[in-house]
């Protein structure tokens, strides 16, 4: 067999090997969950992680399935329908997909709080949704006072109503509850200083992470959790990083493969998670693919203040979304702006 088609095989195999469970898991009532990130690449703005979780009543449970009468994978003609899929395909820098991609994340937001209407502006949903925010510096940034109220000028709160009615109703009868929505953002000084210190762009990757995965364990873990998380880079082990994150904890590893790493963590006080790390893990499950256009809708606000922000000192300056390429372009056109700022380039520009 090729190793192309071994691949393929791997990642369309069941989420979690059959048997991967401890005597400590809870029969129902279980946690499902899914971490993923935006702007791990970009020279410019903040790296985000995100972690969404529900709590459903048994597992496994599909909830592209169980949500299917208000969720879809993909775009279509159906406008009342929430596209829950990866950032790529939810958001395109149109006004449509702008629309699209936050009528997604506040529509979960708004039933996350039990409200038809979502929050004001992304400067409440950063705050309301933040991990570890002031500590990584992110309100502390030049430019945070500048987030935008919405990403889609045509954003309606009240057009969202009926959707988010159809969501609550349908996540009722699925008996699906949501649980979080955590968001952390880490900016430009933050990143460089832990480059500095881990030498090392997956370390401070999974740190960021880490911390997200260490709340929830905390929090939810005598529940019993089933956890993806999207995996990035080469990396293909992870128990001795999952044992030093969760200290006093015991992880078996079920299997460590090119494209999906499988490990059950349990402890003696009864917490116990399974979690996979796979490639294009926003394709394998739902809260995977929330997280991800939650952390583009988070780094989208962000970047919308960043352009705000040196906008008002150089007014002919085109914004940038601060990938390498046109980050380059930026920082060739707008020395006029960081000039009268004030900030120092290392504030502004990563360094790996």
């Amino acid at each position: 067999m090729s190793a192309r088609r071994t691949r393929e095989l791997e990642h369309t195999a069941p989420l979690f090997a059959d048997g991967s469970h401890t005597a400590s898991r809870p029969p129902a009532h279980r946690i499902v969950a899914g971490i993923d990130e935006a702007g791990l690449g970009p020279m410019l703005g903040p790296l985000v992680i995100a972690l969404c979780a529900f709590r459903v009543a048994r597992a496994p449970l599909d909830l592209w399935e169980a949500l299917g009468s208000v969720v879809a994978r993909e775009p279509s003609r159906d406008a009342s329908r929430l596209v829950v899929a990866d950032s790529k395909v939810v958001f395109t820098r149109t006004p449509a997909g702008a629309r699209r991609l936050e009528h997604t994340v506040l529509a979960f937001e708004a039933w996350r709080h039990g409200s038809t209407k979502p929050c004001t502006d992304t400067r409440a949903f950063l705050k309301d949704c933040a991990l570890a925010s002031n500590g990584s510096g992110l309100t502390r940034e030049a430019w945070y006072a500048s987030l935008p109220e919405r990403l889609s000028p045509e954003f309606d709160a009240d057009e969202l109503a009926p959707t988010v009615m159809r969501l609550t109703d349908s996540a009722a009868r699925a008996q699906v509850q949501p649980l979080a929505t955590w968001v952390h953002a880490v900016p430009a000084p933050a990143l460089n200083a832990s480059f500095e210190r881990t030498q090392n762009k997956s370390v401070t990757h999974w740190e960021a992470s880490a911390q997200l995965l260490v709340e929830l364990w905390s929090r939810h873990g005598h529940e019993g959790i089933d956890l993806v998380v999207d995996r990035h880079g080469g990396r293909m082990r992870y128990a001795a990083l999952l044992r030093d994150t969760l200290p006093g904890s015991v992880v078996e590893i079920v299997s460590e493969l090119p494209v999906r790493s499988e490990y059950v963590v349990t402890d003696e006080s009864g917490r116990s998670m399974r979690i996979v790390f796979a490639e294009r893990a926003e394709s394998l499950s739902l809260p995977v693919a929330l997280a991800s256009c939650s952390a583009k809708y988070a780094r989208e606000a962000c970047m919308h203040a960043f352009n705000a922000y040196f906008l008002a000192f150089q007014p002919d300056l085109v914004p940038t979304a601060g990938y390498v390429t046109d980050a380059r372009r930026w920082l060739a056109e707008a020395n006029v702006a960081i000039a009268r700022s004030g900030l120092a380039r290392e504030t502004i520009v990563r360094s790996r």
